[in-house]
């Protein structure tokens, strides 16, 4: 656990870190919501606030007085335990209270947030809820980033979140493969540091002998998939994809756009000619599985990943670069694995279920993950716009299938022959 000194200095960080991605944006682009899935700015950086009124101060201040009684209500994402919520699908509907009043709603918070850490009155039990509510509220720098881009991406004047700095174009070899041998191997966090419940318990799994693809899937590569007729070609498809793809009438990957013979993408730096050396992004489950059959290969497991992650450091483009983009594989001559973290989140063939002798925390804080493990595949090593702090190898992101405004992309794995 966390010293208070360096609690009180993360939640500085993290909390200006959050008010510096909304910089950008005006007050009109943080109320819009673009689709159901996606959430305004807004209602981001309140709920982010409220999960600290909720479950810190309310519990830890004698007669603390909320900022406004309808913001339990109003800015509650999924936490039954706690109360009921507004609609998810309706949240761009919520004009008022102004952007200007949830600045003052998150200063009011970090206020009495600061209160407590920095005169050393929370016990070592809330201070791990404080630790989650900053992981929580990275996971919606996240959000905030890829949410903006999907709602920026329908506006005619293609204009950016703001300008991000070019990377030099980069020849990409063919891919090569990292063998690992299998056997027992332990996956799961070890529990020195922080992780989340879900990444727990700790256990032994057995892994056949596979093979890792030392790299990402370029959108060169992804364009000789679609160049094949991968998008017509069922042969490729599971039965579920293959009907969201005539229900969507999907046949690139989200963002592409054709103009005058050419592709382009819409980034947050605005629309772009693709490049065909960057990892190939904006993809679903079933696209990535697609890919990975037409190019004889598949998708690895969550554990394969782990295993290929676990001895490598932390490092990659993420969100810290600030750019806010996949950019292509530095060191063109990698044979070993490279950019297991940042860039693309990693669809793998893993269900998100609970691992043996999951429990979750006891409480509302238990509806953090758990209830979730149903109808979603895992996702591992972070993206372009996640948090360096935030990511680890035993990190388990979950999407649905469908899943697309994320910024997810493929790494392929193969059997050993």
């Amino acid at each position: 656990m966390r010293s208070t000194p360096d609690l009180t200095a993360l939640y500085r960080q993290v909390r200006s870190q959050t008010d510096q991605l909304v910089e950008p944006l005006s007050p009109e682009d943080c109320v819009a919501q673009s689709m159901p899935d996606a959430s305004p700015t807004k209602w981001h950086l309140a709920h982010t606030s409220w999960f600290f009124e909720t479950f810190i101060l309310n519990e830890e201040i004698s007669g603390y007085q909320p900022f406004h009684a309808d913001f339990g209500y109003m800015f509650n994402s999924y936490y039954n335990t706690v109360g009921a919520q507004y609609p998810r699908p309706k949240r761009g509907l919520i004009t008022r209270p102004s952007l200007s009043d949830i600045q003052r709603y998150r200063e009011y918070v970090d206020r009495h947030m600061l209160r407590l850490l920095e005169e050393d009155l929370l016990g070592g039990g809330t201070a791990q809820i404080v630790e989650l509510g900053l992981h929580h509220e990275q996971q919606h720098q996240e959000l905030i980033l890829t949410d903006i881009k999907h709602l920026l991406s329908f506006n005619p004047t293609a204009s950016p979140y703001r300008e991000i700095r070019a990377t030099p174009d980069v020849s990409i070899k063919p891919m090569s493969w990292q063998y690992y041998s299998g056997g027992t191997c332990w996956t799961g966090t070890e529990g020195a540091e922080f992780a989340f419940d879900n990444e727990a318990p700790r256990h032994r799994v057995i892994i056949e002998s596979f093979e890792l693809g030392a790299r990402l899937v370029t959108n060169g590569e992804y364009l000789a998939f679609m160049g094949d007729k991968g998008y017509a070609r069922p042969e490729f498809w599971l039965s579920d994809g293959w009907a969201t793809l005539q229900t969507e009438a999907w046949d690139s990957p989200l963002y592409w756009e054709k103009h005058d013979g050419a592709w382009f993408a819409r980034t947050l730096s605005g629309l772009r000619k693709l490049r065909e050396d960057e990892p190939v992004c904006h993809v679903s489950l079933y696209e990535a599985d697609a890919y990975a059959r037409w190019a004889g290969a598949r998708l690895p497991t969550e554990f394969e990943w782990e295993e290929g992650a676990k001895t490598v450091a932390v490092d990659g483009n993420l969100a810290e670069s600030e750019i806010f983009h996949p950019v292509p594989l530095q060191d063109a001559n990698a044979d070993s694995p490279s950019q297991l973290f940042g860039d693309v989140w990693e669809w793998t063939q893993s269900a998100y279920a609970p691992y043996p002798g999951y429990r979750p925390p006891v409480g509302a804080l238990g509806e953090y993950n758990g209830k979730f493990m149903s109808n979603q595949s895992v996702l591992r090593g972070g993206s372009c716009v996640t948090p360096k702090s935030h990511i680890r190898a035993s990190y388990r992101n979950f999407f649905p299938a469908q899943a697309r405004w994320q910024f997810s992309g493929i790494r392929l794995a193969r059997e050993t022959r």
